[in-house]
């Protein structure tokens, strides 16, 4: 088994060497498993449970004073389960498994994958707040709100409207701090990719990361895990661009910086993302600041 894992592609880390180091005891977690999917859901949950990243605890705080989760998971004879929007599921990765084993359907969000984690045992109220966002909340002098227009209005005051998708640098170095794994035992593949979204979106936002194709992706041939501008990301199916490389005879590496090449070109806007393909061999790409990754084989 090997596994691949990111952190986010975005502007530098405060302390990137404890991050590195959750990156890499989730790489060696997911080589513990015996099979792909098992290894991504397992090196994701620990990133999920880390406070350093975008993801499970520690997720971006929506514009109503609200946490809400995002993931999405898939194997190479495409099966696919997603689920989005959140409220205390710590490890949305396992709910999204949940929507691609136990349910006919592709992607559930809301209050109803809330209720389905739960119907399977995954814990659904998680205080999923660290203290770096409780201090970043109170610092920005942020108000839970209903009121629609009043969140427009703290978002407009934020980012502006000359960068309404996110396309120059995040102003929090935590914006882009995504979550992704991709895994490859020999003869399958796995790729899931798990997020808390973008701090102060509009409350039930949903980006790129549940959007089978943009966030994630696995075919027989590939299989990708993308972060970044998501919205952008979202436009030009970013992941499925990766792994359509691969199928036309690009190896991972090379897959991966062409598709970061043209979605540069394509959007102006800064991301990342990895990829392992059916011959073992790995890459990695990403036009941001910075994105860091980890590595462990079994």
């Amino acid at each position: 088994m090997q596994v691949l894992v990111h952190g986010g592609a975005g502007s530098e880390p405060d302390e990137p060497e404890p991050r590195q180091a959750v990156l890499e005891e989730a790489a060696e977690a997911g080589t513990a498993e015996s099979e792909p999917v098992d290894a991504v859901e397992a090196a994701i949950h620990v990133l999920e449970s880390s406070p350093r990243f975008n993801a499970g605890v520690g997720s971006a705080v929506q514009s109503d004073g609200e946490i809400r989760t995002d993931a999405g998971i898939m194997t190479d004879d495409r099966a696919v389960g997603a689920a989005c929007s959140m409220e205390g599921v710590e490890h949305a990765v396992s709910a999204a498994r949940v929507v691609m084993e136990e349910t006919p359907h592709g992607f559930v969000s809301g209050d109803h994958a809330v209720s389905l984690a739960d119907a399977y045992g995954i814990e659904t109220d998680v205080d999923l707040w660290s203290e770096r966002t409780r201090e970043k909340w109170t610092e920005e002098d942020l108000e839970s709100t209903d009121d629609v227009r009043a969140q427009l209005e703290s978002i407009h005051d934020r980012y502006g409207q000359s960068d309404p998708d996110g396309r120059d640098e995040p102003k929090d170095e935590h914006d882009h701090d995504t979550v992704g794994v991709v895994a490859f035992d020999g003869e399958s593949l796995a790729a899931a990719t798990s997020t808390g979204g973008r701090w102060l979106a509009l409350a039930g936002r949903v980006g790129d990361v549940p959007q089978v194709g943009s966030g994630f992706y696995c075919s027989p041939s590939a299989a990708v895990s993308a972060t970044g501008a998501g919205e952008d990301i979202a436009r030009v199916t970013l992941s499925r661009r990766a792994a359509r490389h691969v199928e036309r005879g690009l190896e991972a590496s090379e897959a991966a910086n062409l598709a970061i090449s043209e979605f540069g070109e394509l959007t102006g806007s800064t991301a990342g993302l990895i990829v392992v393909d059916a011959r073992g061999n790995l890459g990695s790409a990403y036009n941001s600041s910075q994105m860091q990754t980890a590595h462990h084989r079994d």
